[in-house]
């Protein structure tokens, strides 16, 4: 069969097997469009799936998905030769500050101690302050920066606001003593370190043997900067231990609680002296053992009257 295609002014002729391969060519594309459609459908189910595992994973307990928010504040200021443009964290850095934010990788590992290395090489006896908020993350890079701060000669002022869990309670430990901090509402967690293995037997022997050797090693840092016995922290890094500032505080982590920092005319911040309950119980344990002082006991003598004789009479 041969088909006639007029096209003025004249005609085309198309034999049987070009209208069989064009027949093949649709059903091709037709094949082609499905495909694309389905992968489209498949990836935006997927995404999907993704999505609200993250919600349900950003609803538990100490996590927040603000932590890889590409949203950095600019701070514009006016020079002499105009303005200049920082990004918050550059701005912060001229004060000396760094800001451990997030869960701790080698990315952040690599950042902290980039900043720390930079203020040495600019002052090495100027205070350096470090603020964290960090649920924790990977041991190695954690105790990269831990052995930065320990390696510079600067001191290193430690800021807890919102939490310090995990490696990030080691970080905020490991600051000069007498300067780790933390403001009233954060919360400081302890635990020993978790991982995984898979393969063969001996394989995950071996990475069990090096969890173990890693967790004695974390054991002996928060012996050192808490001051407890190692036998103590073995015991409470067996589980999570959660703390206020105040239980920190008493357990070692930090030094002192701060509500604000040093108003006009005062030399020192004001502090966390109590916590409220603390205080209240401490108040009504000082009242109950008091009671002599308020009314005179049985051997105690009433005012304006001569206390009794304590030996007796001579015959």
């Amino acid at each position: 069969m041969i088909g006639l295609v007029k096209v003025f002014p004249t005609y085309i002729v198309f034999s049987d097997e070009f209208k069989l391969y064009v027949k093949s060519l649709k059903l091709t594309s037709l094949l082609m469009l499905i495909d694309i459609f389905f992968c489209f459908f498949i990836t935006s189910v997927f995404q999907r799936v993704l999505q609200i595992g993250g919600l349900t994973l950003r609803r538990s307990i100490h996590h927040s998905p603000v932590w890889r928010n590409p949203l950095i504040p600019i701070v514009v200021e006016q020079t002499g030769r105009g303005e200049r443009a920082y990004d918050i964290y550059s701005r912060l850095l001229r004060e000396r500050i760094i800001c451990v934010m997030g869960p701790i990788d080698d990315t952040v590992a690599s950042l902290v101690i980039a900043q720390l290395l930079f203020l040495q090489s600019e002052s090495n006896n100027k205070p350096i302050h470090m603020y964290i908020n960090s649920p924790g993350g990977v041991v190695t890079a954690g105790l990269a920066i831990y052995d930065t701060m320990q390696y510079i000669l600067n001191p290193i002022s430690t800021w807890c606001v919102g939490q310090a869990a995990s490696m990030g309670s080691l970080l905020l430990a490991a600051g000069t003593m007498g300067m780790r901090h933390s403001l009233p509402n954060a919360r400081i967690m302890v635990h020993q370190p978790s991982g995984g293995a898979r393969g063969q037997a001996t394989d995950i022997a071996i990475q069990a043997e090096e969890i173990m050797k890693l967790k004695r090693q974390i054991n002996q840092i928060y012996s050192k900067h808490t001051g407890q016995l190692l036998e103590t922290i073995e015991g409470v890094m067996e589980r999570d231990r959660y703390m206020s500032p105040m239980e920190a505080q008493d357990f070692g982590i930090i030094d002192r609680v701060l509500v604000h920092p040093p108003q006009a005319g005062q030399d020192e911040p004001e502090l966390v002296q109590k916590e409220p309950a603390a205080a209240a119980a401490a108040a009504a344990a000082a009242t109950s053992s008091s009671p002599a002082s308020e009314s005179p006991g049985p051997e105690q003598a009433a005012p304006g009257t001569n206390p009794p004789s304590s030996h007796k009479p001579e015959p």
